[in-house]
């Protein structure tokens, strides 16, 4: 990670601000220092994450990177929201990155158990369609999807036998050309 942090090239840098940004807030929830309760706290969080490290990836006078949260984005069958657009530019160029972000908790943010986990794994791959979307009409260069929940077993299946794992967003799963109804 600090080769690419360090590297001479402004887009690898706005990449590497990404998921430092990641490492950084995947940890300090997991030790219980930054409160998530839902995908909103989610975008806050992770964004003021971000917005620290931004700064000190700028290395030229011409670099400058600014983030902006739940931007609609036209994408010609509809106007949608990013959750968070990052936009870099220098003298040379412009580079954007689009985040979608989904948040998934055990508990929802009114006390009560969760269900329908099928829904919320649909949620991802439509999240990740976005992030096609939002590529392929021009508006961004490259897209990132940070999916956070708490239970193991949507990681670590023991089996995926649920019609949910038709959505399969458990680790090393390889998503190939499918079309889902």
């Amino acid at each position: 990670m600090l080769k690419t942090i360090e590297s001479e090239d402004f887009k690898t840098r706005l990449r590497s601000a990404v998921s430092l940004a990641w490492s950084i807030f995947m940890r300090k929830v997991g030790n219980d220092l930054l409160p998530v309760n839902k995908e909103a706290s989610m975008q806050l969080q992770y964004a003021y994450i971000i917005q620290q490290i931004l700064p000190l990836i700028i290395f030229k006078n011409d670099e400058k990177a600014k983030i902006e949260l739940e931007t609609g984005i036209d994408v010609g069958e509809a106007i949608k929201e990013v959750d968070l657009f990052l936009k870099g530019t220098s003298s040379s160029e412009q580079h954007n990155i689009v985040v979608e972000m989904k948040c998934y908790k055990t508990y929802a943010a009114s006390g009560g158990l969760r269900g329908a986990t099928d829904i919320f794994m649909k949620d991802v791959y439509d999240d990740l369609r976005l992030l096609e979307l939002y590529i392929e009409s021009g508006h961004a260069h490259q897209g990132v999807c940070l999916v956070m929940n708490d239970l193991e077993r949507l990681v670590n299946p023991k089996n995926k036998d649920a019609k949910c794992w038709s959505y399969d967003i458990s680790n090393r799963t390889q998503i190939e050309n499918v079309h889902l109804t």
